[in-house]
């Protein structure tokens, strides 16, 4: 099976719904800020004959892949191997200055996730390394090998929300004296050992360390927490975001970010509202909306996807 056929993305006619006032007109541009192998923004091109694709990812090897599969769409495509923060200086090399429409599918990639050597699933062996882009130097190795006892756990609660998280720390730091940890059945068999049975029927004991540690290596929550506001900035008068997210913790920040947009910013007391405080975004959705149980079932990996949306409705001050 190709890797063009393996990935199925997640909500895209609910995507495709809700960015198309913002791609009709001629000249639209896109942002896919989370290219990955492209599924999403092979549909939307060719949904929109006239739309300006810009695809966005860190990984080079997803890069390539979009890059081959979306060859037939010519100039309308530019792709970009960057981390999505930076935003505005990869669109500014390109020449742009707005767009129309701008989509987040946040997260492991298809591409990622089933790649086995990529060592982000914990149901398989793998080298401990987690790197979105294996352009950079920060693997999982080096953080379980490195980070102090107290970085270790603090990683684990504030990414993974892991009670356990002092003690697998702890017994990380132990064992590495003896071995290094350089795969990732060797962390799973760890951590099991450390964790209480009746803590092991909730759920994989390992799946929170897991995510903790890509988290980490990838920063992922510190680059959404400037993309978005970034994003939202390069938005034109009547363009449109849409982003998916698959944990709370991706959510959140989602979430404020188009809240704090869509509020007006005047003081409290003040007895007329300027211009310069009115929001500048929209919600499109109330709340965080979920796939459908007809979607999950075709698309096991919308099960935990959150989906916010909103349209620009005026120009900053």
């Amino acid at each position: 099976m190709v890797d063009s056929q393996i990935h199925t993305p997640v909500l895209l006619e609910r995507t495709v719904e809700l960015l198309s006032p913002a791609l009709e007109r001629p000249g639209a541009v896109l942002v896919d800020a989370t290219l990955g192998m492209a599924g999403h923004a092979e549909a939307f091109l060719r949904r929109f004959p006239e739309l300006v694709l810009i695809g966005f990812d860190r990984d080079p090897d997803a890069l390539a892949i979009a890059g081959e599969r979306l060859a037939v769409f010519g100039d309308r495509v530019h792709l970009v191997h960057t981390v999505y923060d930076r935003f505005a200086e990869s669109l500014e090399t390109l020449g742009i200055t707005e767009v129309s429409g701008i989509l987040f599918d946040l997260g492991v990639s298809s591409l990622q996730l089933d790649r086995v050597e990529r060592g982000f699933s914990y149901s398989k062996d793998a080298p401990l390394d987690m790197r979105m882009d294996s352009t950079s130097s920060l693997t999982a190795e080096r953080i379980l090998a490195e980070y102090s006892e107290q970085e270790l756990r603090r990683i684990f609660w504030e990414y993974g929300e892991e009670r356990l998280s002092q003690r697998y720390a702890k017994r990380i730091v132990e064992s590495r004296t003896a071995s290094p940890l350089v795969r990732s059945a060797q962390l799973v068999e760890l951590i099991t050992a450390a964790t209480p049975v009746a803590v092991q029927r909730n759920g994989h004991p390992a799946k929170r360390v897991f995510q903790a540690l890509r988290i980490e290596v990838n920063q992922e929550l510190s680059v959404l927490e400037r993309a978005i506001p970034a994003a939202i900035d390069a938005l034109e008068v009547g363009g449109r975001i849409v982003v998916l997210a698959y944990q709370s913790l991706e959510d959140r920040i989602v979430k404020r970010a188009l809240a704090a947009a869509s509020s007006s910013t005047a003081p409290a007391g003040l007895p007329v509202e300027l211009p310069e405080h009115l929001p500048r975004l929209k919600l499109l959705v109330r709340g965080a909306e979920l796939a459908g149980e007809e979607e999950k079932g075709v698309n096991p990996r919308a099960t935990p996807v959150r989906l916010r949306a909103a349209t620009r409705i005026r120009r900053a001050a």
